[in-house]
Parts: C-alpha cells; structure tokens; sequence
C-alpha cells in the first residue's frame, strides 16, 4: 500500500483543471483519479462507480452520519458532494496516489485532515477577462450563469493562497509541465514533507 500522500487539485470554473488532470493522469501512471459521490441524478452517458457514486440523499445523509466521508458539503439546495474515505483506500490498495479534483471547500477541507500528506494546488486562469472568454466559448452558458460563475471564481481567487503551489493556466504545455513537475517532486519527496 501506497503512503498516506494525497494529491487534491482545485480551481475556478473555466480555468481548464479538467484538461490539466487529464493531462497529469496520462503523464503519471503512479495517479490514480478519486471518484466523488453525490446525490445527483446521473447524466447521460455517466456511469455508476466510474463517474460518480450515485446515491439518493437518505443513503448519503446515513454515510455522512456513519462518518464515511473524508469531506462533503451540500453545493446546492439538497445536491450533496463528497469524497468517500473507502474511495482513497480502494485507491492505496491498488498501490496507487490518490488524486482528487475538487471545489475549493473540499480542497481546504481535505488539506486540513491530511496536513503535510496532502499536495494542494490550485489552477488559475491568467485574469478574470480570460476566464470570462473561456466561459464564453463553451457555449454552454447563459448571461446569468455566466455572471454567477464570474462571481463565484472572483470569490474562490481570495483562498488560491491557502494552497501549496498556484499554477497559471496561461500556456497549456507550460502549465501540464509544471503540474507534473510539482507532483512528481512531491510523490518522490520523504513522507511528511512537501517539496
């Protein structure tokens, strides 16, 4: 089994973090990605245990009450999120570092538990104006929404400090770079130190 390190990735909507922990699962095949639960219906196309751990909201409340969680919040109005304790021990068991891609509440929440264990980095875009384009281009969003994001990112930018490493995502070969570096360094590092 793996020690206890952990690996805990966050960032404002529309700061390409998807793309860059694609990118850093290819590049380190010692990853693996912790799969969230939720109480959300599933999308089209998602599937149980791959994508999430579908579960309705009594099931999660009795984990939440079991202390099943290493973190969990309610994001919206009865939507809970959370990342399961059996989720990080599946994925040591394997032999593997467990990397969670995560809102900043859970990031801070799972950098308090595992101190020292844990590597959090925070993904940024290189201002609010790029952020907004990148939210713009994907089309999926309306005036509104766009306007809440913009709010939410501008608010989620005052905790970047509290991370380990920040990692503009001005360059995407730049950034991918400098996201693998910080990981390695910290996978190879002694446990209980950050490089």
């Amino acid at each position: 089994m793996t020690p206890e390190k952990i690996i805990v990735i966050t960032a404002p909507s529309g700061s390409g973090k998807t793309t860059l922990v694609k990118r850093l699962l290819a590049a380190c095949p010692r990853l693996e990605f912790s799969i969230s639960a939720c109480t959300r219906q599933p999308r089209t196309g998602e599937t149980q245990g791959k994508d999430y751990y579908f579960y309705d909201e009594t099931t999660f409340k009795k984990l939440i009450a079991d202390d099943a969680f290493i973190e969990w919040e309610m994001v919206y109005t009865g939507k809970y999120y959370g990342t399961l304790r059996s989720e990080i021990l599946r994925i040591r068991e394997d032999n593997k570092y467990p990397l969670v891609d995560i809102d900043v509440k859970g990031a801070l929440a799972i950098q308090e538990a595992y101190r020292n264990a844990a590597l959090s980095i925070f993904i940024e875009a290189p201002s609010i104006d790029v952020l907004r384009q990148r939210l713009q281009a994907r089309g999926t969003e309306t005036p509104q929404t766009l306007e809440e994001r913009i709010d939410k990112a501008i608010h989620e930018l005052t905790f970047a400090t509290k991370f380990d490493r920040i990692i503009i995502n001005d360059d995407l070969e730049t950034a991918t770079k400098d996201l693998v570096a910080v990981v390695e360094a910290f996978i190879a590092a002694p446990p209980g130190k950050l490089s």
